[in-house]
């Protein structure tokens, strides 16, 4: 009996499930629907509204680090110009020079969001090797940053003699740099060194600069083949010390040009989010306003249906 019971109370439980009424009762209505999709819709842009205003935080307070490392580098570049550029004017830089073995050294950065600098460098580097390339030539790499490592090792691994990274993890100093270039002079063998490296000229503008170093060898003999390489002795020209306040100097104006080249690329990501912000703050007004109107209208609709 009690199988019995439970039966004719199951099938009466499934009437009612199956009656119309009761369908339609527990279906969502489509104004349920509406404004679900509505509250939905608004809670997104409310979302990416947050997101947007963390990461125009982020831009500026990396804006302003990088103009704080700015000054502190500048006036050093600007001191260091003194070192070494008395030599190049009085006897000119020989990018053209044809030598048998050409070692190019491509300063970068460590860290990126700086705009196409590095880029910028890799380009040219790629262009002098593919330019003093030959049958009976060698050419090389030595890399500072890991951003010119990582663009170069695709498909120059096995030019690559030197890779040097985070050099600039402590302030650049001229110990640290002379260092460096003693090690490069020790470890690789070259005719010609060509420093790849960007120019400072102010926040907004970099130049792309070749400085080419001879060996006392190419500098002897192209100094008996005439010329104003003549002039000095090849050691005051050539000696170790020179080359490192190149080296010296080609870190410093590379160092200037990332930190004013990410300036600039924060002020931009600041400003690009600024203007988001404001387009979705003016379609999330827009969305909560067209839902505020919609309520109304469904409230006064059911007043007037109640009333009439």
């Amino acid at each position: 009996m009690a199988m019995t019971a439970l039966r004719r109370e199951g099938k009466r439980v499934s009437t009612l499930i199956s009656s119309p009424n009761l369908r339609s009762s527990l279906a969502p209505s489509e104004e349920q629907v509406s404004f679900g999709v509505r509250s939905i819709s608004t809670q997104i842009v409310r979302n990416r509204m947050k997101s947007v205003k963390s990461i125009q935080k982020i831009t500026k307070a990396m804006k302003m680090v990088a103009a704080s490392k700015l000054r502190a580098i500048q006036v050093r570049a600007e001191n260091s110009r003194g070192l070494w550029q008395p030599f190049t004017a009085l006897l000119g830089d020989t990018p053209s020079v044809d030598v048998k073995k050409n070692v190019i050294v491509t300063i970068s950065s460590d860290k990126g969001l700086c705009g196409g600098i590095n880029s910028t460098s890799v380009k040219m580097s790629r262009a002098l090797h593919k330019l003093n390339a030959g049958p009976d030539k060698e050419g090389k790499y030595v890399i500072l940053g890991e951003k010119a490592k990582a663009q170069l090792i695709r498909d120059s691994k096995k030019d690559i003699e030197i890779s040097i990274t985070e050099l600039q993890k402590n302030p650049l100093n001229y110990t640290q740099v002379s260092v460096l270039a003693d090690d490069i002079l020790k470890n690789v063998e070259f005719d010609a060194l060509r420093i790849v490296f960007n120019k400072f000229q102010s926040v907004v503008s970099y130049l792309p600069t070749t400085a080419t170093i001879l060996s006392p060898e190419v500098v002897e003999k192209e100094a008996e083949a005439g010329g104003k390489l003549g002039d000095l002795d090849s050691y005051e020209i050539e000696g170790g010390e020179t080359k490192s306040e190149v080296l010296f100097n080609a870190v410093l104006e590379n160092a200037c040009s990332e930190q004013g080249a990410r300036m600039s690329a924060m002020d931009s990501s600041s400003r690009n989010a600024g203007d988001m912000l404001d387009r979705l703050t003016l379609s999330y007004n827009r969305t909560r306003q067209a839902s505020i109107t919609t309520e109304l209208i469904e409230i006064i609709s059911g007043a007037s249906a109640l009333t009439g």
